[in-house]
């Protein structure tokens, strides 16, 4: 297929994928939510909610106490989530985001640790702004590697991963960094509001309903959406391609620094090795949210609830006693299954 061909091809995609869009549009409200695929997660989340209510020990499934804790354990999740999903939008993608949070963590844990003697409300806050520096530093380094130097996304934040982990490693000796205040732990990471709703998951709350905001309402979303249907044209059109995968990456990146505070704050240490599975966590949540490898299409509420089956799955079998490695398999089986199902969605379009 010569050059020619696949800029057609592609072209002819984004045009089906317009016809799609207006074509929901105009459809009937309750129409749309039933074909949104962040609808069908949602429904089978609250299939396993009730699965799981029925069948765990004493109905314990069913409590706001775990309540509680299913909605803590999402919250990194999905803060990575919605920064993979944005990169993906444009056609990239984030792989290093486990990473740069345990980097971030370790800043902030630094930090906390420097300025305490000088106050702890002033060493929290200025920990938390170190986080996200850290994270968004992190992500400016992915940006130039992926935007400006226009290096594949994968083989860039694969690289990145290592880098991130080696330098968390080498600022804390390879040991984690404890003894973080009790107010860090009380204040904010394990605080709930109405008894049962945890303060660091109404920011990812926030986050979601502020970038989906962005994605749909501004010019920078439609850009970000337009870069990930054809790329070409979107350059062609005047879209600044190069600079605006290094802001997304940004982005990305901050959303890792408050994650990696967050984390901070609810273990009071940093977790140096406990992360190595919430990048496969985050792209399973997205991309089983309805969220296109290929770029073009993002559901920023399908990546919540993609993100809402994986620990809603992975608690219901942990109640269960099911051993870690089957609740890794299985999260690692149901990832397969939403790129299968995306593959096919994707090779119904003609393609000439």
């Amino acid at each position: 297929m010569t050059m020619t061909d696949k800029n057609a091809s592609a072209a002819t995609i984004a045009v089906d994928d317009a016809a799609d869009t207006r074509a929901v549009r105009q459809a009937h409200p309750l129409v749309r939510w039933l074909g949104a695929s962040g609808t069908w997660v949602l429904l089978l989340d609250i299939a396993l909610i009730a699965l799981f209510s029925i069948i765990s020990p004493g109905n314990v499934f069913w409590s706001l106490q775990n309540l509680e804790s299913m909605l803590l354990a999402g919250t990194v999740t999905v803060l990575l989530a919605l920064g993979i999903a944005l990169l993906l939008g444009a056609g990239a993608i984030d792989l290093s985001v486990g990473s740069n949070l345990v980097f971030s963590s370790v800043v902030a844990a630094l930090t906390i640790q420097a300025l305490a003697p000088y106050g702890v409300p002033l060493a929290i806050t200025m920990g938390a702004i170190a986080a996200l520096l850290a994270g968004a530093l992190f992500g400016l380094l992915n940006g130039v590697i992926i935007g400006l130097f226009d290096v594949n996304s994968l083989i860039a934040t694969l690289g990145t991963t290592g880098v991130g982990l080696a330098a968390a490693l080498l600022l804390t000796g390879g040991s984690d960094i404890g003894g973080m205040p009790a107010e860090l732990q009380a204040g904010f990471g394990l605080n709930t509001v109405l008894g049962f709703i945890p303060v660091p998951f109404l920011i990812a709350v926030v986050s979601c309903v502020v970038l989906t905001v962005i994605l749909r309402r501004t010019r920078f979303g439609s850009r970000t959406l337009a870069i990930g249907s054809l790329r070409l044209a979107a350059e062609r059109s005047g879209v600044r391609v190069r600079w605006h995968l290094l802001t997304l990456a940004v982005m990305t990146g901050v959303l890792a620094g408050i994650s990696g505070f967050i984390s901070l704050s609810q273990f009071g240490a940093t977790t140096v090795t406990g992360h190595s599975n919430d990048a496969l966590a985050a792209v399973t949540a997205v991309v089983i949210g309805g969220t296109r490898l290929e770029g073009g299409r993002v559901s920023l509420a399908g990546a919540v609830w993609g993100t809402a089956l994986s620990v809603i799955l992975q608690g219901g079998l942990v109640i269960m006693g099911v051993p870690s490695f089957w609740q890794l398999g299985a999260l690692g089986l149901v990832l397969i299954v939403a790129v299968v199902l995306d593959r096919i969605q994707a090779h119904r379009r003609p393609v000439l």
